[in-house]
């Protein structure tokens, strides 16, 4: 129904913004994508899906139209619904979950809090042909990083530390230094640890 919503950002957090629009307010539910990308900006644009049930009117709001895309594509999947898609779209951009898709990466998939084996198997069966023609900006450097992630996560994991906190410390690294080998992933994270 709504497209999207322009107008000042009034408040927002990790999980949702409010937009005014003329003197009226609409709260907005978004992603952790989402919020990086607005936070600090006096006026947005977010692109909406609403979602409508018997006790509630919810809008879902994105900074692209291809986050809202994959977002939609997300819900259509058996057994995911808004919640558990606003979490997979916040724990990993739009270019690492189309990535994990396409190269049948369920470790990446299942790695999101609330998705187990079956619904990541059924996340990339459901999908894999609806992304098929989607390409993703970072091209194979994004499988190849999740692949050097896992790698580094794992040992770091079996060190002794804790699983959330080394992959917060992986993303930091990787976003500020790009394509390391898992050896130097593995040094950076322990300087950081």
């Amino acid at each position: 129904m709504f497209e999207y919503i322009s107008g000042l950002l009034v408040e927002a957090n990790p999980a949702g913004a409010v937009v005014d629009c003329g003197g009226i307010g609409y709260d907005i539910r978004i992603t952790l994508n989402t919020y990086s990308k607005i936070i600090g900006n006096k006026e947005v644009i977010l692109y909406t899906h609403q979602i409508i049930r018997e006790d509630a009117h919810l809008l879902y709001g994105f900074h692209s139209k291809e986050e809202r895309s994959l977002f939609r594509l997300l819900i259509s999947v058996t057994g995911i619904g808004a919640n558990t898609a606003g979490v997979m779209l916040s724990s990993l951009t739009t270019d690492e979950i189309i990535a994990a898709i396409q190269t049948d990466n369920l470790n990446v998939i299942k790695s999101i809090k609330g998705i187990g084996l079956k619904t990541a198997q059924r996340v990339i069966i459901e999908l894999k042909d609806k992304v098929a023609g989607i390409s993703f900006a970072e091209g194979i450097n994004v499988s190849q990083n999740s692949a050097v992630k896992d790698e580094a996560l794992s040992a770091l994991v079996m060190l002794g530390f804790v699983k959330n906190q080394v992959t917060k410390v992986l993303d930091k690294i990787i976003e500020e230094k790009g394509n390391l080998s898992v050896e130097e992933l593995i040094k950076n994270a322990l300087r950081l640890l």
